[in-house]
């Protein structure tokens, strides 16, 4: 089949090499030529495990082409899907500027085509309000009478395992209004579920809320478990065992149930917020996924408290990070709860170390207000260092030398956001440690 991906960003970069890898031919069209130069490499934008080596095979087996000219990417399509970005607006809603400019686009190119090509499925990928598949359709409708039909197929990749999310969905939701455009996307999936797993057609509306309900439970959990471990530190109970004894409830689970510095990224915080606008819009409060939001927020400033009780005057000291990125197997540092941390440090007096495999080309270019120095192995930045701050959970910060840490970090205090070692261990090796939902080990 031939497909368009409309943004080379990571909803659309990861969505055309996987369809590619599967057989189809794909274009990628974007507006910004130094993206598409490397793209044409084989040089991904982003770092995602397995994305490079998927692009170079499906460009070296022409499956897949980058483009800047919209004409000519729209002309040969069965499929176009918008995948750009939403940002979130100044009030916390979706910016829907580059979806509707696409549509546009799109407009201009079937007048330019003509009607005698089978219409173009318009599918919008991008995470969007309810209602927006059908602005959209609006849209293009009011610039032509070249027929198309819409569609709304919502993305569920987690940054750091998307293509594995991909290639074996947990199931694939597509919002549609015709026998043709379900027919076209029960094609296109079907190579992806054979394991079994869904493939649920329903209404375009119901399809654009299934995203940001996923998205909105899954935060609802993050910031339930945080608060629930903030308790714990007033109460002396340990997050640790009661997480275990509440998790064993079957109908509990432990996914997404992780004490530690709040979700970050760039759908939680977005599509949380987002939830809140849409209730605003119709003058329904969201207020369960506004207390989300606003405990999420609340919980890098608690454990900057808890950095302070062991680093009490932080003038002049210096502080080494562990983890930029918002999460591990990432080099995203959108709503990095390290970002948030390090502007704290820094105001306070310290100067900063940071460490992370991937993330610090982007906190240099996207946040050259912190001035970071950067360190290119993890025992190197604590040299001299008063303080290790732990952020992000890369598996090489998990089994650390301990020794090592102690000889090279003058003040022997780890702050751990993500509850990476157990008390008794830290205790035993004479550091004072501070974690999330559990009394600080002084020595």
């Amino acid at each position: 089949m031939n497909l368009t991906m409309v943004g080379t960003g990571y909803v659309g970069l990861v969505t055309g090499a996987c369809f590619a890898d599967m057989g189809n031919k794909v274009v990628c069209l974007d507006v910004d030529e130094n993206k598409i130069a490397k793209l044409r490499r084989g040089e991904s934008p982003i770092y995602e495990p397995g994305l490079s080596e998927m692009l170079q095979r499906n460009i070296a087996e022409k499956r897949i082409t980058f483009s800047l000219e919209k004409l000519e990417s729209y002309r040969h399509a069965e499929a176009i899907f918008i995948c750009v970005g939403t940002p979130s607006d100044k009030d916390g809603s979706a910016d829907l500027q580059y979806v509707l400019r696409v549509a546009g686009d799109i407009a201009d190119a079937l007048n330019a085509i003509g009607p005698t090509a089978k219409p173009k499925v318009v599918i919008v990928k991008s995470t969007v309000p309810v209602g927006t598949t059908h602005k959209v359709r609006d849209l293009i409708a009011s610039k032509t009478t070249v027929p198309f039909v819409v569609a709304d197929n919502p993305e569920f990749l987690k940054e750091g395992n998307a293509i594995e999310d991909f290639m074996r969905p947990d199931r694939v939701v597509c919002g549609v209004e015709t026998p043709e455009a379900e027919e076209l996307l029960h094609s296109l999936y079907e190579p992806f579920t054979r394991q079994g797993n869904p493939i649920y057609m329903m209404d375009v509306r119901s399809a654009e809320m299934v995203k940001y309900a996923s998205n909105a439970m899954l935060a609802c959990k993050i910031s339930f478990v945080n608060e629930i471990a903030n308790l714990c530190e007033f109460y002396g109970a340990n997050i640790t065992k009661v997480r275990e004894g509440m998790c064993a409830d079957k109908r509990i689970g432990n996914q997404f149930l992780y004490p530690g510095l709040g979700y970050g990224g760039s759908c939680f915080p977005k599509d949380t917020l987002a939830v809140v606008g849409m209730g605003k819009a119709v003058g329904f409060n969201c207020e369960l996924n506004d207390a989300v939001h606003r405990v999420n927020q609340a919980q890098r400033p608690h454990f900057w408290k808890k950095v302070l009780s062991v680093v009490p005057d932080m003038r002049g000291k210096s502080l080494a990070f562990w983890g930029v990125a918002f999460k591990p197997r990432t080099d995203d540092i959108r709503e990095a709860p390290a970002v948030a941390l390090m502007e704290r440090a820094q105001a306070a007096g310290a100067t900063i170390r940071a460490y992370d495999p991937e993330g610090l080309s982007n906190l240099a270019k996207e946040h050259p207000e912190i001035k970071a120095a950067p360190f290119h192995d993890m025992y190197e930045v604590l040299d001299g260092a008063d303080a290790l701050i732990i952020c992000t959970e890369w598996t090489q910060f998990r089994l650390p030398d301990f020794a090592e840490i102690s000889r090279r970090l003058k003040g022997n205090v780890i702050c751990d956001g993500r509850n990476l070692y157990r008390l008794s261990q830290m205790r035993e090796l004479g550091f004072t440690y501070a974690s999330i939902g559990r009394e600080t080990v002084r020595r």
